[in-house]
C-alpha cells in the first residue's frame, strides 16, 4: 500500500496527559504534510479546527476509562462537535459490560450517536475483555448504530491493569470486523504493524507514530 492510499486511513494521535497546544499543532502540521487525520484532546478541538480547517479532526469522549455518566458523554460529544470535531471516539463503560448490563452499554452509545451528526467510533478496550465480552461489546456498538468499533485507548497497559498488553491485535481486529468497520489503535508503531491490522480487516489506524507509519510505506 502506497503513502497516498495509506495516509487517509491514519489518525495521527496525541492524547497524553501532558499534551500541549504546541504538541497538537505539531501533529496537525504532520497531518497536513502527509494527508492524515488527527485524534487530539477535546480541549484543543476549537484551536485545531481553526489552525487546520481542511484536516479531519477526531477527539475523545469518556476518555480513557469510560466511567463518565451517560449524559456527560453525550454533552462531551455535543461540545466537541460544536467546537469543530469531525468525529468522536467514545469509550464504553467497561464495568457495565463486565457486569452484564449490555442494555445500559448500548443505550449510552445510542444516546451519543443520536446527539451528534458526525461519526461515532466506540472504543471497547479489548485488552481488558474476554472474547465473549468483545462479541457482546461489538454487538452493542452495532445495535446502537455507531459508525465504527475501535480496539483500545492505548492506556490500559500504563494504567495498572495486570496482564494486559494495551494495544490492538490481529485476532481482535478479525473478531470485531464481523460487526462493523474497525479502527485499530494501541501499540501500532510501524508500517508493517499497520498493514497487518489492515489485512485483518481494519479500515482506520490510530497511532502516535503516524509519520513513521506513512513514511514506511512505498511512495
Amino acid at each position: 500500500m502506497d503513502q497516498q492510499t495509506l495516509a487517509p486511513m491514519l489518525d495521527h494521535t496525541v492524547l497524553g496527559p501532558e499534551t500541549t497546544i504546541d504538541d497538537v499543532e505539531h501533529v496537525l502540521d504532520a497531518a497536513i504534510e502527509y494527508g492524515m487525520n488527527v485524534c487530539i484532546p477535546p480541549c484543543y478541538v476549537a484551536e485545531a479546527a481553526e489552525y487546520a480547517p481542511e484536516t479531519t479532526i477526531a477527539t475523545v469522549v469518556g476518555f480513557p476509562h469510560g466511567q463518565n455518566a451517560p449524559t456527560t458523554k453525550q454533552q462531551e460529544a455535543v461540545v466537541a462537535w460544536k467546537a469543530g470535531a469531525d468525529e468522536v471516539d467514545m469509550v464504553i463503560n467497561i464495568g457495565r459490560l463486565k457486569s452484564g448490563a449490555d442494555d445500559a452499554v448500548e443505550s449510552e452509545i445510542a444516546e451519543v450517536v443520536a446527539a451528534v451528526p458526525i461519526p461515532v467510533k466506540v472504543i471497547i478496550e479489548t485488552p481488558l475483555l474476554t472474547d465473549e465480552e468483545k462479541h457482546r461489546a461489538c454487538s452493542a456498538v452495532q445495535s446502537a448504530d455507531a459508525a465504527m468499533v475501535k480496539t483500545a485507548t492505548g492506556f490500559a497497559d500504563s494504567s495498572g491493569y495486570e496482564g494486559t498488553t494495551g494495544g490492538a491485535t490481529v485476532a481482535d481486529v478479525e473478531l470485531m470486523s464481523a460487526y462493523l468497520p474497525v479502527k485499530a489503535s494501541g501499540g501500532i508503531g510501524s508500517y508493517e504493524d499497520a498493514i497487518a491490522m489492515i489485512e485483518a480487516g481494519a479500515e482506520r489506524i490510530g497511532a502516535s507514530s503516524g509519520v513513521s507509519i506513512v513514511t514506511g510505506a512505498p511512495e
